[in-house]
């Protein structure tokens, strides 16, 4: 028999040290731990656990009983293929659509960094479903039992990407019955596109939350639009491409969603004289966030009003008469040199976010050195990575360098900061100040320093201890 700790113990195999890798241990005696999330680092990011290059299990895995994932982005799950290799069998605990979405990730994650192999890609894929436990919204769920534990968990909506959640997890310790700890994964700007906005926990006695954007304010929704809307203006003037390094899963979706929102208002208009909003190509050059797209329009039921209202109007805003996906790799060459080439307007929505690999490097190679493209952020970019890069130097004329060659950056670099799926420093202070009864402690992850303890000064109005993990 084991017994129970006093208070939870909390171990970080990542994302503390910036916001990838995400995988945090919960232990509640010697025998009985639980991980939320496995995530892969990116770029520069490393922990006593992992890095980029190196991204194995290294820690004890005999006592952890279950796997929990908030949600399916790569830095939070692509470390699943080395978990599962390093001996873990135990359930893996997701929403339903998480479900649906997790073995597209890992697919896509085992081709481009493990194997091609189909059948080993396959048997793995297999594993993984056989050891997944789909979970409804707002259900208490069982986890795997420990005497005197009773210990459960329930996924609440996040508002982050398609299925995303926070996760409440119920045990009992010696000295209270039902303690209650809130890991908020990475939490939705309430008024994203698509998904109903979070809404904060009723109570807990400790708050993990996320920091990625603790130091800073969002534009609200309608400014961000008007303001994609004129970068838009702006960078077709000249023609040519307009590049968006967008991950698959979520931003990709939340883009097309806002980009036929304008194509719909500016119908009949003119971008420039030679140039209306309905002849305006926009192209998705992803296999996977076609696949994604497509899980997206399946799973419309998950959508907020908003979204649904568009659809009873006879919209399609994820599929649109000038919308194109770009499927084969041949068709991804073609397309990148004739775009090079002629300089035909097109906006182009390429993985991954961070330029990590993808075929955003080859849009990269091909048209950085021109001042006729735009390359425009949406969303973070992590420490080490290419679009790090690229945001920096671009700016000032500078380089990068993509495949040992070096790229003269001529294109005109944007950066839209208000156009992001987490939440900012009032989204954060906000799910934990208006919970009923709120947390003891709040314990700060997911974030880089600055943002941390900026979030760390304003939390401490509300809370009695707030600590930045480490």
């Amino acid at each position: 028999m084991s017994t129970l700790y006093t208070s939870p113990q909390f171990i970080h195999h990542g994302a503390v040290d910036g916001v990838t890798g995400s995988c945090h241990e919960y232990r509640i005696s010697d025998n009985y731990g639980l991980l939320i999330d496995c995530g892969l680092f990116q770029g520069a990011e490393v922990s006593s656990s992992g890095s980029a290059s190196k991204p194995h299990i290294t820690f004890p895995l005999a006592h952890i009983r279950a796997l929990i994932v908030t949600h399916v982005h790569i830095d939070h799950v692509g470390r699943i293929p080395y978990l599962l290799a390093a001996g873990f069998t135990g359930p893996i605990f997701c929403t339903t659509a998480s479900a649906t979405l997790l073995p597209l990730v890992l697919e896509d994650a085992l081709k481009v960094g493990v194997t091609r192999d189909e059948a080993l890609i396959n048997a793995f894929l297999a594993r993984v479903r056989r050891q997944l436990v789909p979970c409804e919204f707002k259900r208490w769920m069982a986890l795997p039992a420990l005497e005197g534990a009773a210990a459960k968990v329930r996924f609440q909506p996040a508002g982050h990407i398609l299925g995303s959640a926070y996760i409440e997890l119920s045990h009992n310790t010696p000295t209270k019955k039902a303690y209650k700890t809130v890991f908020s994964g990475d939490l939705g700007a309430p008024y994203a596109p698509l998904l109903p906005a979070p809404k904060p926990p009723y109570a807990a006695d400790e708050v993990v939350i996320e920091s990625t954007y603790g130091d800073r304010l969002h534009d609200n929704r309608r400014q961000r639009i008007k303001r994609l809307e004129q970068v838009l203006l702006h960078s077709l003037q000249d023609n040519g491409t307009v590049l968006f390094p967008a991950f698959s899963i979520g931003r990709t979706q939340e883009l097309l969603y806002e980009l036929e929102a304008i194509i719909y208002r500016l119908r009949g208009q003119k971008i420039h004289q030679n140039l209306h909003w309905d002849e305006l190509q926009i192209i998705v050059d992803s296999p996977l966030a076609a696949k994604f797209t497509q899980a997206y329009t399946e799973l419309k039921s998950c959508w907020d009003n908003e979204a649904k209202q568009r659809l009873r109007q006879g919209r399609h805003p994820l599929s649109f008469t000038q919308l194109h996906t770009i499927d084969s790799h041949s068709q991804h060459l073609d397309l990148v040199q004739f775009l090079a080439r002629t300089k035909q307007p097109a906006i182009v929505i390429a993985a991954s976010g961070m330029c990590e690999g993808g075929r955003v490097i080859n849009y990269s190679t091909a048209l950085l050195a021109d001042k006729a493209h735009q390359v425009v952020f949406v969303g973070y970019q992590a420490r080490g990575t290419l679009g790090a890069a690229i945001q920096r130097f671009g700016p000032q004329g500078g380089y990068v360098d993509i495949d040992g060659q070096r790229i003269y950056i001529g294109a005109e670099i944007i950066t839209l900061s208000g156009y992001s799926a987490h939440a900012d420093q009032a989204g954060l202070i906000n799910f934990v100040n208006r919970m009923v009864r709120k947390p003891q402690r709040v314990r700060i992850v997911h974030g880089d320093n600055n943002a941390k303890q900026a979030l760390q000064r304003t939390l401490a109005a509300y809370v009695n201890e707030v600590v930045i993990s480490v």
